[in-house]
């Protein structure tokens, strides 16, 4: 298949739809007109672009946690709790990983074992498996929107399934979900694959129905650098809305120092926007997710806990609209209940606490944001140059070429030649640039910033920063400094 950034045609898309249901038996139970028919109907309090957009109005942060577990009756359960105890603005469900490889078979036989278990033998709910109906009864048995969660490069019949079943948000992208998450899906292929759900939304956007379409922000999750991840929601953005997609929240994983990561925010917004106005796509609803720490966690619960609470500091005072939250038993695998809505309860007073804080513009605030937008600016340049106009060729070209370079990501079709490392102050920045498109004052910036950390540490600039960085805040810091 070709690929290029144009609107899938009509007729092509019905084409390959017929295809996408046949994949397996629970296909055959979408019918969209009368899934279209369904949303209408849905009040909207259970509607995630509308409940976006009301907090975004009245400038309020929600708080949304990750859960998803094999058995219907138990998802349902976990989703009620974590509404009713944890007090979620937003609930999930995240998708178990057979899933996400389009294995159903082998997702079938985990729902069975489950049932003979009498609990979850997956790490997720097997929503293609389970077909319209489960999903709706998932969606009817909570008060709150619900978005579905995954990791899937082909994504088309899990979008088909769980839209049709009554979900209001899908996240993920072409990109996102396939550079972090698989080792040989070439990046045509996945980026193909996500125009027809993002043509799904469009189709259904078309006929009045709300989907909120949110890119995987967070990437690999571990010291990505801002310009990074800005380039790559923003290129998820430019793709989706070309398929007619209105509504995109776009994500950022917390790195972990406060200015960088509120300079962050306030600009993932700013650029999505010039960008998506720049090249035609204006109207369109633009709001932020903020996720937190992605990386190692303390086993202690207390000092999970204050990652936790960091990481709710810093989506207060940077206004996002939306937070994912962690949980205390990050360092120990699947959160029990409890503990996920623990997390939820610590980052609510948080956010409840610095609703009526702002972080003044200082000029050190300034020279973030200004260097985050120089560096996204300057990957998108470079990557529209490539593609010769073309958003999705110039995503392929860019990543064959290093022009974007995801750092740890398990991708052969990903460079993997830079490097990030902390600052003296716990900004993320470039210790190797490997084939990205700076200036020699980008350059030069970063270099001086890291070499600031050497004279402080005694040590000259190497990988072993890295390392050390890797497993600093399970350590309890956020600088892996030498002992």
């Amino acid at each position: 298949m070709e690929l290029v950034n144009k609107k899938l045609d009509l007729e092509q898309f019905w084409a390959e739809r017929q295809e996408v249901l046949q994949s397996w038996p629970t296909g055959r139970g979408v019918d969209l007109e009368e899934a279209i028919a369904y949303h209408k109907q849905l009040p909207a309090s259970k509607v995630m672009a509308k409940k976006l957009a009301q907090g975004k109005r009245e400038g309020i942060t929600f708080a949304q946690p990750r859960a998803g577990v094999a058995l219907l009756h138990e998802h349902i359960e976990l989703l009620r709790y974590l509404q009713d105890e944890g007090g979620a603005d937003f609930l999930p469900t995240t998708i178990d990983s057979y899933t996400r490889q389009n294995r159903y078979k082998e997702a079938e036989t985990g729902i069975e074992e489950s049932r003979a278990a009498g609990r979850s033998m997956l790490n997720g709910f097997p929503a293609v498996n389970y077909g319209v109906d489960a999903c709706r009864k998932v969606v009817e048995a909570v008060n709150v929107p619900v978005q579905v969660r995954h990791g899937t490069p082909d994504a088309r019949l899990l979008a088909e399934i769980t839209l049709a079943g009554g979900f209001t948000d899908f996240e993920g992208g072409g990109i996102s979900y396939n550079i972090p998450y698989s080792k040989d899906m070439p990046l045509e292929k996945s980026i193909r694959y996500w125009q027809y759900v993002d043509r799904l939304v469009g189709y259904y956007e078309e006929n009045g129905v709300s989907i909120n379409r949110e890119p995987f922000g967070p990437l690999t999750g571990t010291l990505v650098p801002p310009s990074i991840s800005h380039a790559v929601a923003i290129i998820e953005a430019l793709l989706a809305a070309e398929q007619g997609v209105m509504n995109l929240t776009l994500g950022y994983g917390q790195c972990g120092n406060l200015y960088q990561d509120v300079a962050a925010i306030r600009t993932l917004a700013e650029l999505a926007e010039e960008y998506l106005n720049r090249f035609g796509y204006s109207g369109r609803q633009i709001t932020t997710v903020f996720h937190q720490w992605m990386g190692g966690f303390p086993q202690d619960e207390s000092k999970a806990f204050g990652v936790i609470s960091w990481g709710a500091v810093t989506a207060a005072l940077a206004r996002v609209n939306k937070v994912i939250v962690k949980t205390p038993h990050e360092a120990m695998g699947i959160p029990t209940r409890e503990a996920n809505a623990a997390g939820l309860k610590a980052t609510k007073q948080v956010l409840n606490m610095l609703k009526d804080q702002s972080l003044p513009l200082t000029s050190e605030l300034q020279l973030e944001m200004e260097m985050i937008r120089k560096e996204t600016r300057a990957i998108l340049d470079k990557t529209l140059e490539l593609g010769e106009g073309d958003w999705a060729v110039g995503a392929v070209r860019a990543f064959k070429a290093g022009v974007i370079d995801v750092p740890f990501a398990p991708s052969r079709h990903n460079l993997g030649k830079i490097l990030p490392a902390r600052d003296n102050q716990g900004a993320v920045r470039f210790l190797d640039f490997g084939q990205l498109p700076f200036d020699a004052e980008i350059r030069a910036f970063h270099q001086e910033k890291i070499a600031e950390r050497g004279r402080k540490e005694n040590r000259q600039p190497s990988f072993q920063m890295v390392i050390d960085d890797i497993y600093a805040i399970g350590k309890g810091m956020l600088v892996g400094r030498p002992r």
